[in-house]
């Protein structure tokens, strides 16, 4: 039998530097139009293997677990998936400019205006791939137990090391094997978490509620929880669609995209709801094991490892390109070995020494205050360029378009903290309680930081921002 050729190549046919199983050489640097490859269906893998995460089942759990009915969360779980149709559509900036997110967003911040935001872009995508790793870990290591070895410090640091080289190989490698790999997994584990829905979903209390209507704080809540998610990806979807012809269109790119991320996590956020209408979801994998029959149990430990590889591959990926962002002036393989390298020391932290993890979550959590904002800005900005940019003008630093004053854009600055004080004022975290959060009835408004960011913006930079004719 022929060994299958697992390169990819540019529409042109000619040989692409992008291929599986070889370190990328590109990162933020533009992609020249001849090495451009690939079409639309790719991103129905990407996005649809990435959201195959345990996650998505932790959060239709806590929409139940904030009173809401069966049906009262599943409609906050398809709304939260309605909106990878918003973050798939921003992948058209990475079509027309070659480059990742966070280069193109200086477009709308300036080049020095956009660098704390990449900053905590950087630490927010090393903390979930911290909480992926742990809970990818500590499945791994009760599969172990389940296979009869001893669950102790050894069996742990094992299933940390083997976690950690799962993302870390995949990532290293780069866009083409990222890709290959997404795709591949989504196969094994769409499978498997289909069966995990028969087990959970037959078993579900439809007419479960609480005996008081949830009010504002639990539908606040709920929103937060299953919006969080997508809202993360914000300042990513140009990192996997810049290797895209040109020629892509806005909607093949925004309909296959959103339709992957949209399945996978409506269909995993429906599970949780499930199965916390029948047990505790206090711990949620112990829970939703409790279940499952005896025989699918190591499997079910199989799909959380994988599901938190998957996620896990594509958030470190764009840190590396997030990094060159900052300034780091090293390729894209070497410098992720700087967030490998911090993804592990935070991983043993968690494992050994404290339970930090749920302080993560909430100090994670708590960072919406800025991206939700930072969203807005960034993709009216997009809306009012009709995501027309000058490429070229993107990495030239002082002697570009984008360098405003002295590296900022002031409508850029001063929407995102209108909209950041908006979502501060609103927030109802673990660490932090706006004022306002009583007088509204408990409701949490931080999301709606970025319709006050996105407002604000349109009003000071309206005459200001126009497209960039013709495209770079």
């Amino acid at each position: 039998m022929a060994q299958r050729d697992t390169s990819v190549r540019p529409a042109d046919g000619s040989a692409s530097t992008d291929q599986v199983f070889q370190v990328e050489k590109h990162g933020i640097d533009p992609i020249p139009a001849e090495e451009r490859h690939g079409g639309a269906k790719d991103l129905f893998w990407l996005w649809f293997g990435s959201n195959l995460t345990f996650t998505y089942v932790i959060n239709g759990a806590l929409a139940v677990a904030f009173g809401l009915s069966f049906w009262q969360a599943t409609a906050v779980v398809v709304a939260g998936g309605l909106s990878f149709f918003a973050i798939s559509a921003a992948g058209l900036s990475g079509v027309r400019t070659g480059t990742a997110t966070l280069v193109v967003s200086r477009a709308a911040f300036g080049v020095r205006g956009n660098w704390p935001a990449g900053m905590l872009n950087w630490v927010v995508g090393i903390g979930y791939t911290i909480v992926n790793t742990v809970v990818g870990a500590l499945a791994l290591e009760a599969f172990f137990a389940d296979l009869g070895w001893a669950s102790d410090d050894v069996g742990r640091a094992l299933a940390l090391a083997v976690t950690l080289a799962l993302t870390f190989a995949v990532a290293l490698w780069g866009h083409a094997t990222v890709q290959f790999a997404e795709r591949w997994i989504a196969y094994v584990l769409a499978a498997g978490f289909a069966v995990l829905l028969v087990f959970l979903l037959p078993g579900a209390d439809t007419g479960t509620g609480t005996t008081a209507a949830p009010g504002a704080s639990g539908w606040s809540l709920a929103f937060v929880v299953m919006l969080a998610g997508p809202f993360s990806y914000v300042p990513m979807p140009a990192d996997y669609t810049r290797y895209l012809p040109r020629t892509t269109s806005l909607r093949s790119l925004t309909w296959y995209g959103a339709l992957g991320g949209f399945v996978s996590s409506v269909a995993l956020g429906v599970a949780g709801v499930a199965a916390a209408t029948q047990t505790d979801m206090t711990d949620a994998v112990a829970g939703t094991e409790a279940l499952l029959p005896g025989w699918f149990q190591p499997l079910f430990l199989a799909l959380v490892l994988g599901g938190s590889v998957t996620n896990s591959i594509i958030t470190l990926y764009s840190s590396s390109l997030n990094l060159q962002v900052l300034g780091i002036p090293w390729s894209r393989s070497r410098a992720i070995v700087i967030s490998a390298a911090v993804t592990a020391g935070g991983s043993l932290y968690a494992l050994f020494l404290t339970d930090f993890t749920s302080s993560l979550l909430s100090f994670l959590s708590l960072l919406i205050i800025v991206f939700a904002p930072w969203g807005g800005v960034f993709l009216t900005d997009m809306l009012m360029r009709r995501c027309r940019y000058d490429a070229p003008a993107l990495h030239a630093g002082r002697d570009g378009g984008y360098w405003y004053r002295s590296g900022h854009h002031p409508a850029g600055t001063a929407a995102l903290l209108a909209g950041m004080a908006f979502a501060a004022l609103t927030c109802d975290s673990e660490l932090w309680t706006g004022p306002l959060v009583a007088p509204l009835g408990g409701a949490d408004l931080t999301l709606l930081g970025s319709l006050v960011s996105g407002g604000v913006y349109w009003l000071l930079a309206r005459r200001t921002v126009a497209p960039h004719t013709p495209f770079g």
